[in-house]
Order: structure tokens, then sequence, then C-alpha cells
């Protein structure tokens, strides 16, 4: 499989089947069209590649990802044209990673924020660095949870506690999402790479047919919820993202004051 034409904004490498992909848009690994788009696309070559037995997914720099970008943001409001290609790839973004029967590993080296958390807890098994924090902090942006964090996070903590997150856009600390269940294990800085390999390793050796059809099989009951979730919440969020308070929360933020939404 060729994975040189995902060059920009990430980082792959392959090594005795297990496959590194690491977000590579520093020092945030915020969103980018060609993030975005590379990330619709390599979750299938991942899943047709014969050489790849376990994926360890992560970011370069000081955070997982910090989700979307002010800037960019703001360039979306001014065309809103360049909207609709965004609603399409987030929704396959979710659906091809949790259809990819090879396990993924996300090691979580910093903060995962917004789409940054959706990307985390798409993957099989998480593994955070104990000074990260998660949130999907959408409606502070003025917009609906959407793109993944009306799927994922009820599923993964239930859901009086995924509305607490989702409906007040508050970050949690690794610790507490490994307490309330969001994750796998919250670790010490000098752990986290032993932790992951020691997954890898055991995954990568692993009964391969077994795994991928125990994946599947779990998996399963996510893609059959994801559908008419994210169809009805990408439906939503592009309203919102036409909206005048997505537009004074943009504004807002770049002028270092609270929003004032109508």
């Amino acid at each position: 499989m060729d994975y040189g034409r995902y060059t920009e904004n990430l980082e792959i490498s392959l090594d005795a089947g297990i496959l590194r992909v690491a977000l590579d848009n520093p020092p945030m690994n915020c969103n980018t069209k060609a993030l975005h788009n590379a990330l619709t696309r390599i979750w299938s070559d991942v899943h047709d590649d014969d050489d790849v037995r376990v994926v360890v997914f992560t970011g370069k720099g000081r955070a997982f990802s910090a989700g979307g970008d002010i800037k960019a943001m703001q360039h979306t409001v001014d065309h809103p044209e360049e909207w609709w290609p965004t609603a399409t790839e987030a929704k396959r973004i979710v659906y091809r990673m949790l259809e990819c029967d090879k396990p993924i590993i996300a090691r979580v080296n910093g903060h995962a924020i917004g789409f940054g958390a959706t990307l985390a807890l798409a993957c099989d098994i998480i593994v955070a660095v104990e000074t990260a924090k998660f949130g999907d902090p959408h409606v502070n942006a003025g917009l609906v949870a959407g793109d993944g964090g009306a799927v994922l996070w009820p599923q993964a903590i239930g859901f009086p506690r995924a509305k607490e997150a989702l409906l007040l856009g508050e970050t949690i600390s690794a610790k507490r999402a490994e307490e309330i269940g969001l994750i796998n294990y919250a670790l010490p800085a000098d752990q986290l790479d032993a932790k992951v390999d020691e997954i890898a390793g055991k995954l990568a050796r692993g009964a391969q047919r077994a795994i991928r059809w125990t994946k599947q099989t779990i998996n399963l009951q996510l893609r059959q919820i994801a559908h008419p979730v994210m169809e009805l919440g990408m439906a939503n969020e592009t309203l919102s993202q036409f909206s005048d308070d997505h537009a004074e929360a943009v504004k807002a933020f770049a002028e270092k004051r609270d929003a004032k939404f109508e």
C-alpha cells in the first residue's frame, strides 16, 4: 500500500505489522483541508492492507488534536460554500474508522478537543498521557456537536454524563476520563509509550482473523448507531454553521472576549 500520498499533515511508518500514523500540523494538530481529506481515505487503505496488523494513531508535538482552527472557522464563515466538503468528510472519517477491521490504538500525547476528541474516541483502545484533556466544545462555538461527539460520547460513558459534557462544552482531565470509562488508560508521560507498545505488540502477535472479526462484530452496533445519528448531527451542525451565533463565537474568540449569543 502506498502511504506516500498522505505526506501533508500526516507522518506514517510501518514496522513489523504496526502502522504508526501521526497527525502532523504543529503545534496543536488542528484540522486542515489536506488532513481532513486524507483521513477520509487512509482508513480504507489500512483496512485493505494485509501488511498492517495494528495501527497506533497519535499526534506530533504537544497535542493529539485541538480540532478546529479559529482562522479556518472564520474563513468558512466568510466563504460558506467551502463548508460542504467538510460536512461530507466528517461523516466519512468516522464511518471508515469504525469500518476498518484493524485495531486502532489512540496514543493521546496531549489534548484531544472537538473533532480531535472524536478521532480519539473512534479508536478501539485509548491510552493518554495524564496531563491531556478531553472535551467537545462545539456549543461554545455556536455549533452542534454533530461530527461524532453525539455518537461516541454516550456509547462510552452513558447519556447523562455525555449530555453534561456536550451541552456544557467543558473539558475533563485524562484521569477523570479514565475513571468514567471514556478512555482506557491515563498514564505519566514516561509510561505512555511502554503501554502503547505493549498493547500494540500483543495485537500484532495475536490471531489476526479472530481480532479483526471480533472488532467488526463489536463495531456493528456502533456503525448502526453512527449512520442515522451523524446524518442528523451533520445536518444540524450545517444549520448552526450558518447561524449568527457561530459567527459571533468566532469573532469573540478572535477579539478575546466572551461571546454574546442571541
